[in-house]
């Protein structure tokens, strides 16, 4: 059984880090204020606003000292994350998740926190948040539901949500933990301390930025190592900003991936709201939701413990 971290009430404490890419103080201004007028105390990390100078926002040895100092912060009852990029690979394997096993806490982000995501639910059991992060705070869509299904999900909230139907979706229902996230860290996880099963589970992937034949061979990845194999469904987000080469590949992100998944049988969703867009809800990884995807619409439903 998946330990789910306690949920939290107004007066509650929430960290805020960036264990991979930089990101400014002023980009957290909105985020903090927000959390602030849910009744939360925010307890900015010291790589908020780092100065490293290039890409991340500080050393491997400061990402992973500002991480390991949130997670062992029992005051600290979530952790959200500034911004992911690239950086959380770097310092996976150093970090001491001893103290969080005995104390879990909601870790939520997206994107390169996935990595995070597939470690903690892989190894420890340990459902996690996979939604949006500080920048999301600074949309000028107003009321956001996306920045609000955080504070749903991490004050108790069963999650549910729906979309519209998709031409290439595949009819059906499914029941399992939900699992997945950033499709190229997903891929990257395979054979490695943060890998993932995939039997009995509902699989999600999104991605941002890659060339199209990046794409198609990091599903082929995931089919080549059994995870496509043994899911009891699949959706697929947000597919942003693909690239294609000079020589055209010849079919867009959905297109690839509705070809690859052709010779399974289970339900497939496509465009649900998960992802690097501004529809992006909260979702908990390790946690068992059902799957229907009908005709006219798809719902994804937390199911009760």
């Amino acid at each position: 059984m998946v330990h789910i971290p306690p949920y939290l009430k107004a007066g509650d404490t929430i960290g805020l880090v960036c264990p991979a890419g930089y990101m400014s103080d002023a980009n957290i201004v909105q985020c903090k204020a927000s959390l602030e007028r849910w009744g939360f105390i925010v307890k900015t990390g010291k790589t908020i606003g780092g100065r490293s100078g290039n890409y991340f926002s500080g050393t491997d040895e400061e990402r992973l000292a500002d991480l390991q100092t949130m997670l062992d912060d029992e005051a600290v009852k979530a952790i959200l994350f500034g911004r992911g990029g690239y950086g959380v690979s770097r310092i996976i394997e150093q970090i001491s998740f001893r103290r969080f096993r005995k104390s879990p806490k909601w870790i939520i982000g997206y994107s390169d926190i996935t990595l995070l995501h597939t470690h903690i639910y892989a190894n420890f059991d340990i459902a996690t948040a996979h939604g949006p992060m500080a920048g999301a705070f600074n949309s000028q869509l107003l009321p956001n539901p996306y920045t609000w299904s955080i504070h749903e999900l991490i004050t108790g909230k069963k999650t549910a949500y729906t979309c519209g139907a998709h031409e290439f979706n595949r009819k059906g229902e499914a029941t399992g933990i939900l699992i997945g996230g950033n499709l190229t860290l997903m891929a990257h996880a395979v054979g490695t301390s943060s890998d993932f099963k995939t039997r009995g589970c509902i699989l999600f992937i999104e991605d941002i930025g890659e060339y199209l034949y990046n794409i198609d061979r990091m599903l082929y990845q995931l089919k080549r190592s059994g995870k496509l194999h043994k899911p009891e469904a699949i959706i697929v987000g947000s597919f942003s900003d693909c690239k294609d080469t000079e020589r055209p590949f010849g079919k867009n992100a959905y297109e690839i991936i509705r070809d690859i998944l052709i010779e399974y049988d289970f339900p497939v969703c496509f465009g649900f709201p998960v992802g690097h867009e501004t529809e992006n809800y909260a979702l908990k990884c390790g946690v068992e939701y059902r799957l229907k995807v009908a005709g006219s619409k798809v719902s994804l439903v937390e199911v009760d413990g």
